[in-house]
């Protein structure tokens, strides 16, 4: 069976979300970063950018075109875009920088791990894992929307099922990088 080359569609779409990270920033920090428009435009780019992670991967799967590659590279790109919300979110006062500082240490942490057992083979993404990155996508996406105040203990909520599973599954992924 023929290997599928790294510059398929599924690890395309994946590099665009990298390049689209910029434009998600400079919708975040327009006018201030608290004007209700472009806060609602940055939601919407954040989003279309969140939700082609799971078209690249129904994609790579589909076609069966699943490389070492995109396996590397789609952790890396949720991060950034994880990374990119968090830090903006925490420049703009919106976020509390020691949930930024927990998750990125975290993320940054497996991300070295991930690249130093890389020799080993790529360790993919488990189960545990998908569900942290659902919790911090949505958890990041109701900070980065609009919201009535009202709903702030809604999306802090969100925010601290997102932290514990960061933890959970940091340890869960050592733990497996070890057995390798």
């Amino acid at each position: 069976m023929r290997k599928p080359s790294d510059l398929n569609l599924p690890n395309t779409i994946t590099l665009l979300r990298i390049l689209f990270l910029p434009i998600c920033a400079y919708a975040l920090f327009k006018n201030g970063g608290h004007d209700y428009t472009w806060r609602s435009i940055a939601w919407w780019i954040f989003f279309i950018v969140g939700m082609s992670d799971m078209l690249d991967g129904k994609l790579a799967r589909s076609r069966n075109s699943v490389t070492e590659f995109g396996k590397l590279l789609d952790p890396i790109a949720d991060k950034a875009l994880i990374a990119t919300a968090m830090v903006g979110l925490s420049v703009l006062g919106d976020l509390p920088w020691w949930i930024t500082g927990v998750i990125m240490v975290r993320e940054i942490g497996i991300t070295l791990l991930r690249l130093r057992v890389l020799n080993k083979g790529v360790i993919p993404a488990n189960r545990g894992g998908k569900i942290k990155a659902g919790f911090q996508g949505f958890g990041v996406g109701f900070y980065v929307m609009p919201l009535n105040p009202s709903l702030y203990w809604f999306r802090n909520s969100f925010m601290a099922v997102a932290i514990a599973l960061t933890v959970i599954t940091g340890v869960v992924y050592i733990f497996e990088a070890r057995k390798k």
